[in-house]
């Protein structure tokens, strides 16, 4: 994989703001602190409800926009460049400063709750690019993402190498080495290493061949099956929403329109605007 459009080039260390500093970039203060779990009940397994927010002191990118999945369900945000996909996910993730609105994790208000309690809470998060520490073997990307454990994580390894048959054969080779679906499947492999409630997946497709694309939504609806939530943003519309429970078109910031995966395909203003009629 070479040229321009290749997201993985020259990504020698881990340059991701999103994984080394988690409040870079002006987003959330880096010596925030986590606030308190709110308990309640009700409602899909995970809901970014009504969110409003920016970056920073910047301008607000999300109005009002409500993104939800329930368990095992497979989730997908669509829609044009700069529509604030990204935002919407890493609000979910407590990325950015949610101005109003809140993030409720199996009934439990978590909105105050930094990126990294999140993942203690059961969210695991897979940024679109820069995503895997390239000098380390994918053996010890996989070890990276069980950090948070204190119990035998080998079972769950034989998980990710039965999901990924080819990480196996690569598990001592350097990350890398690897081909640019080879490397989304060690850091969808490293999030897993948490085992999530919910796995979250920012542009898991870009920049790789249409039969890879393919081979990484099966084993994305494979993790679904095993009882794993799947929140995603995909630039690949009409693929993903053909896998998805759950579809969010969103245009500058705001829902415009919700419904099932097929629902979305079969909406003709959804067609002619977004999936090329």
């Amino acid at each position: 994989m070479s040229g321009g459009g290749n997201p993985y080039q020259d990504d020698r260390g881990n340059h991701d703001a999103s994984i080394t500093k988690p409040g870079a970039g002006g987003s959330v203060d880096p010596t925030r602190r986590s606030g308190p779990v709110i308990e309640g009940s009700g409602g899909p397994f995970l809901i970014g409800d009504s969110m409003t927010g920016g970056y920073g002191k910047g301008p607000d990118i999300l109005h009002d926009c409500t993104i939800a999945v329930d368990r095992g369900e497979i989730a997908v945000i669509v829609g044009p460049n700069g529509a604030g996909k990204s935002t919407a996910m890493k609000a979910v993730f407590g990325m950015l400063d949610v101005r109003s609105g809140a993030v409720r994790l199996d009934g439990a208000d978590i909105t105050q709750l930094t990126p990294q309690d999140r993942v203690k809470h059961g969210m695991g998060f897979v940024p679109q690019t820069n995503n895997i520490f390239t000098s380390m073997s994918v053996e010890e990307n996989l070890e990276m993402g069980a950090f948070i454990r204190e119990d035998d994580m080998q079972q769950t390894m034989e998980q990710v190498y039965t999901l990924f048959p080819i990480l196996r054969d690569k598990r001592r080779q350097p990350a890398g080495e690897l081909s640019g679906g080879q490397r989304q499947q060690v850091a969808v492999g490293r999030a897993l290493m948490t085992q999530p409630k919910v796995l979250m997946l920012d542009e898991p497709t870009a920049g790789v061949s249409p039969i890879v694309m393919d081979e990484l939504f099966d084993r994305i609806i494979e993790v679904a099956r095993s009882g794993i939530s799947i929140l995603m943003v995909e630039q690949n519309a009409r693929q993903a929403l053909e896998i998805a429970d759950k579809g969010y078109v969103l245009v500058q910031g705001a829902n415009a329109h919700t419904g099932s995966g097929k629902e979305l395909l079969a909406n003709p203003e959804v067609r002619q605007s977004f999936l090329g009629g």
